[in-house]
């Protein structure tokens, strides 16, 4: 694994955009080999059943045991996440945030989030002030790590994909928080950021590796690099994808899928 540890100027956009010059031609060849390996892989787990209901596997199922953070998977923690995501979304289109909690509850208030925002009115004023500042903390190390995201760039976030396989009994299901660049050019230029309010461990980087096995699926194309930054050390991980890397997720995915499956 390729590590970058932030210190100025090395700002995680300079890293996700890497040297122009020295990147690799873009393969195309590899998704096919690798949906050809799930594939036969899924067949000798599940056999030729086909499930009226898919079985469904998301980037979290490839963690070895749940992130341990000071909010955990609490309604607080999952709340702390999706306001980040705003502060990100914001960011990469080049909003200035001066307050981040008020501007990013504002912005996913506007989206009539559901479910989860009944969970945010049923807060007490100590938690909401809580959410605050923890919000905010980890607010100020993604906008200062992150660096200035120019406007001519293809910046996409919370980008879905998904895949079916084993003829629809299988359900692959990922989202990549900040995807840079664009795929179907002569050379390798898309790279994968996934931000968590955890630190960095096994876990980000097997997720790290799923979305670049995901990216491959679903674009056809290899990524150039997937990152994994983490809000509450500003550490960053900028993993270059190849072969070994893609073999590697492949067999996680299947473990994964049989894990599951034996749990049906």
């Amino acid at each position: 694994m390729t590590t970058a540890t932030l210190t100025k100027p090395r700002a995680v956009m300079e890293v996700l955009r890497g040297d122009p010059s020295s990147r690799r031609p873009a393969d195309t060849n590899s998704a096919a080999g690798l949906r050809a390996e799930l594939e036969d892989g899924i067949f000798s787990i599940i056999g030729s059943v086909q499930l009226t209901t898919p079985l469904l596997i998301r980037s979290s199922d490839l963690r070895a045991a749940p992130a341990t953070t000071d909010l955990g998977s609490s309604p607080l923690g999952k709340l702390r996440g999706v306001l980040l995501m705003q502060v990100l979304r914001l960011q990469s289109v080049g909003v200035t945030t001066q307050q981040p909690f008020n501007d990013a509850l504002d912005a996913w208030r506007s989206e009539q989030p559901g479910e989860l925002a009944i969970q945010f009115d049923q807060l007490s004023a100590d938690e909401r002030a809580r959410l605050a500042t923890d919000v905010t903390a980890h607010a100020l190390t993604l906008l200062r790590t992150l660096g200035d995201v120019p406007r001519h760039w293809p910046v996409r976030t919370m980008v879905r994909a998904s895949q079916r396989l084993a003829g629809g009994s299988v359900l692959v299901s990922d989202v990549v928080d900040l995807v840079v660049g664009s795929p179907k050019g002569a050379v390798a230029s898309v790279a994968l950021l996934d931000v968590t309010s955890a630190p960095l461990g096994a876990n980000a980087e097997r997720v790290a590796r799923f979305h670049a096995l995901l990216q491959t699926l679903r674009t056809g194309e290899v990524p150039r690099c997937t990152c994994a930054l983490s809000t509450a050390t500003g550490e960053l991980w900028s993993i270059d994808v190849n072969h070994e890397l893609l073999a590697r997720s492949t067999h996680e995915l299947l473990d994964t899928i049989r894990y599951h499956w034996s749990q049906r």
